[in-house]
């Protein structure tokens, strides 16, 4: 809660879809204050929400606006327009989508676009006129970041608007075609109706825990070790996997992609059939640097498990640079760095 509004959390339903009965009772409920909803689509369980343009008529109908989340524009672009689905608003991130890189905190831009009757609340600039009802400047440069743009109006100019379809396609189609190949090894957290997801999925691979003391933080360290980056980790739903290919990976990656998955399911399965020992294995010791290749070698499985477990990996190794780190203790254990206070004298 901030000094002027007061979030208010909708339920999802079992398919992760928003709660449209327990929305409309919210909505009901605060119809005299109800200012927005901010609403992603399609939803980052990967799924199109059938009902997003009820979910919009419904806070229009009691006052409010919407506020579209454009993170996942990867399933829009070229196909459906946020303002004909119900946005009032909606900003672009031009990551992923538009070309500009994701990984590392950005750099990062969101344009922000609005409805005609939302326009005259634009922010002003002392040079580039805004809203008649503006209430000020939010933004040094008024247009953006000139370093960025250019590579997001430079990529859209030279698809067009059918290879900006295309792309949009692709990046659908790679993914249905990861989850429909993922499906036997793996659990599928959420889908649509007929089965489908939009251009993301979540593998759900809690019961690991259980079943062979393995997490998602496990796989997405063994992964390293088949020359693979590890997707999404923990998010949106705690300790699983969300994958989301875009429409750069060609076929053969997304094959190399299930190849991993699948071999690091098959090693699951030898701890859960007390094959392995379920405290000293090739997952959970994962990754495996050159290093620890060349030293001694003190593991109860053999190298060649560890560093080449498929053909693709042996003949294009991308070695880890490090082994196995604890990812919280930086953040549990604070060191300032800051000089003496002398050094200010």
């Amino acid at each position: 809660r901030d000094r002027y509004q007061r979030r208010v959390h909708g339920r999802c339903d079992e398919h992760g879809n928003v709660d449209v009965d327990d929305l409309e009772q919210k909505a009901k409920l605060h119809s005299d204050n109800l200012a927005a909803l901010m609403i992603t689509y399609p939803s980052t369980h990967g799924v199109f929400e059938t009902s997003i343009q009820h979910i919009c008529e419904i806070i229009h109908e009691h006052g409010g606006q919407v506020y579209l989340d454009g993170a996942n524009m990867n399933a829009q672009a070229g196909l459906c327009r946020p303002a004909d689905i119900g946005g009032d608003v909606c900003h672009l991130n031009l990551h992923k989508t538009f070309a500009i890189p994701h990984g590392g905190g950005g750099p990062g831009m969101g344009p922000i676009g609005v409805k005609e009757h939302l326009a005259p609340f634009l922010p002003n600039h002392p040079l580039v006129p805004g809203g008649e009802q503006g209430f000020g400047t939010v933004a040094a440069c008024p247009n953006g970041s000139p370093s960025i743009l250019p590579i997001s109006f430079s990529y859209t100019a030279m698809l067009g608007p059918q290879g900006v379809k295309k792309a949009t396609q692709v990046a659908i189609l790679a993914a249905n075609y990861l989850r429909t190949r993922l499906s036997d090894h793996y659990h599928v957290l959420y889908a649509d109706d007929k089965g489908w997801c939009a251009h993301e999925f979540i593998l759900d691979v809690r019961p690991f825990k259980k079943t062979a003391n393995i997490k998602a933080e496990d796989i997405a360290k063994r992964l390293l070790d088949y020359g693979i980056h590890a997707p999404t980790l923990s998010f949106p739903v705690a300790d699983t996997l969300m994958i989301e290919p875009t429409e750069s990976e060609s076929l053969m990656e997304l094959d190399r992609l299930v190849e991993a998955f699948i071999q690091i399911r098959k090693e699951i399965a030898d701890i859960e059939l007390g094959r392995t020992d379920p405290l000293n294995n090739v997952v959970k010791n994962a990754p495996h640097p050159a290093k620890v290749l060349t030293g001694d070698w003190s593991y109860p499985y053999s190298r060649e498990l560890a560093v080449f477990p498929t053909a693709y990996v042996k003949a294009n190794k991308f070695w880890p640079t490090i082994g196995r780190i604890d990812n919280v203790f930086g953040d549990r254990h604070f060191q300032c760095t800051c000089p003496p206070m002398d050094a200010y004298a």
